[in-house]
């Protein structure tokens, strides 16, 4: 593994721990740290390697294990349901959770600029550290240690997803419902938002033949209009 950079004690030790906290074994610690590298590490260093590709990878092999998982696990749901779910469980919300519930984010490699612009909270950084940990576990031990790796940490998502039916687009279906029965569209309205750039909450309303529903809160726009649509379409779909 003469290609990557030599790993000291300290961070040798670092990624043992990791691998035990994550149930997983690496013949190659070198391939998991690259994992790791962000591309502003290696921007600033002048290191030629980081994760991106691995991070090519392990979105192939998570998209098709997680296929799988959902193939054999809901055999009533049709393919445009099982795609709807997987669209869902593949997002970076859900990616950057479970980095987080891995405490990726504490073994990130960063450059000096994006550690102190908050990289380390940074959704998209952790979702794609993810995924190269994935292609990185797949080039070391083959798909079956990906796969079951995959399916003891997206099982719980996935079964989340599908009883919270957080994986239907709530803001197309109570726009139909209110072209159908109102004449008129949805207005949403953000009543608020609070928290720390990288952990903000937003608040949505939305406003329904001169009713308001709400409000629904997220991490973004999208997820809290999500939600709030989601609190009117069921309230509506009950009486209409």
């Amino acid at each position: 593994m003469s290609e990557f950079p030599a790993l000291d004690p300290g961070r040798k030790k670092q990624l043992a721990a990791f691998q035990k906290a994550a149930g997983i074994r690496f013949r190659s610690l070198e391939l998991l740290n690259l994992s790791f590298m962000h591309r502003s590490l290696s921007n600033e260093s002048g290191i030629r390697l980081n994760n991106e590709r691995l991070e090519f990878l392990g979105d192939s092999i998570l998209g098709a294990a997680c296929a799988t998982l959902l193939y054999e696990k809901y055999a009533e749901k049709s393919e445009g349901e099982l795609a709807k779910i997987k669209s869902v469980v593949v997002s970076e919300d859900v990616l950057s959770g479970v980095a987080r519930v891995l405490q990726i984010d504490t073994i990130l490699l960063l450059g000096r600029g994006e550690e102190l612009s908050g990289g380390r909270t940074k959704k998209a950084i952790l979702a794609d550290a993810l995924e190269a940990l994935i292609g990185a576990l797949y080039l070391d031990s083959g798909y079956k240690a990906a796969f079951d790796f995959v399916k003891r940490y997206f099982i719980p998502e996935i079964e989340h997803i599908t009883e919270t039916d957080s994986h239907r687009d709530y803001k197309s279906l109570l726009q139909e419902l209110c072209q159908h029965f109102f004449r008129s569209y949805p207005e949403y309205r953000m009543v608020k938002r609070s928290g720390p750039e990288h952990e903000r909450i937003f608040w949505i309303e939305v406003s329904v033949d001169s009713k308001v529903y709400g409000p629904g809160t997220g991490r973004n726009k999208k997820s809290a209009e999500q939600e709030a649509a989601r609190m009117a379409y069921q309230a509506l779909e009950n009486k209409i």
